[in-house]
């Protein structure tokens, strides 16, 4: 496996490519949810480019962007193990510029639900994610679903930019407790770690609701919040999944969105229907 750290490094690296590449972009202390995403993209490419590089532009001020985990030996044995051709690992001053352009994420979609908390996050994700889609040049790129408002926005810059790449949804990894897998899980203590199972546990209840035939979105995130009221909760949401209100469950178009506080540690979760 090759570690790329400069853009030269990685032009030529791609250069050389032949046939399909895919590209997984993280942000390091690598976990099942990341490896699912590389085997995925292993399995459906002739070449697969990680990137590990904490974005310092969707980091908002008094976040954990000094304090994001990392596990750089532990991540270049993950990637090295499964199989990866290359590792792009470039630093702060290889990605960005004094002067650069700006990349504002449509407010309509960007500033509801995590923009809303993180105002302008989603700009600078939106921001790193081109500049890495040009760089590795992807036949298919791989997303989680757990961040699906993420995921939303990143689907419409490469449709509204008529980016050559397919964005590829990948499902959301859990522990057998149902626990949705995390880089910031490891922020939480043990007591944390049983509340933490709230989220997914939320998701469940609604689960069973649609299931028994309920389709009324505010009896559904009503229930919700019966289960979550022993945390600090941000947001609990049903959504078409262009991200738009509706007023019933829509079979095949619908993502049920959840994030909370657990301690200090922010998480979030969701369903697609």
């Amino acid at each position: 496996m090759k570690i790329l750290k400069t853009i030269n490094e990685l032009n030529a690296f791609r250069n050389a490519l032949k046939g399909t590449v895919g590209f997984v972009p993280t942000m390091g202390a690598l976990h099942n949810g990341h490896l699912s995403l590389i085997q995925k993209s292993l399995q459906e490419n002739d070449h697969t480019i990680v990137s590990i590089f904490v974005n310092p532009t969707q980091f908002l001020e008094g976040e954990d962007f000094h304090q994001y985990p990392k596990k750089t030996d532990a991540d270049i044995k993950i990637c090295s193990l499964a199989g990866v051709d290359a590792l792009f690992m470039p630093q702060s001053d290889v990605m960005y510029a004094p002067l650069e352009p700006s990349i504002l994420a449509p407010a309509s979609k960007a500033y509801i639900l995590e923009g809303f908390a993180r105002p302008g996050h989603f700009d600078g994700v939106l921001r790193v994610v081109l500049k890495l889609l040009h760089l590795s040049k992807p036949t298919h790129a791989y997303f989680g679903k757990k961040d699906a408002q993420q995921l939303y926005l990143i689907q419409n810059m490469v449709k509204t930019l008529f980016l050559e790449v397919n964005i590829v949804p990948c499902e959301i990894v859990r522990e057998e407790d149902g626990l949705a897998l995390s880089s910031r899980n490891i922020y939480l203590d043990t007591e944390q770690r049983k509340e933490a199972l709230l989220l997914s546990q939320s998701l469940q209840t609604a689960t069973r609701a649609i299931i028994s035939g309920q389709r009324e979105i505010d009896v559904i995130k009503q229930e919700m919040k019966e289960v979550l009221r022993p945390l600090h909760v941000e947001y609990v949401e049903i959504l078409n999944r262009d991200f738009d209100t509706m007023r019933t469950i829509v079979l095949s178009n619908t993502v049920i969105l959840v994030c909370a506080k657990v301690g200090q540690t922010r998480l979030i979760d969701n369903l697609w229907i």
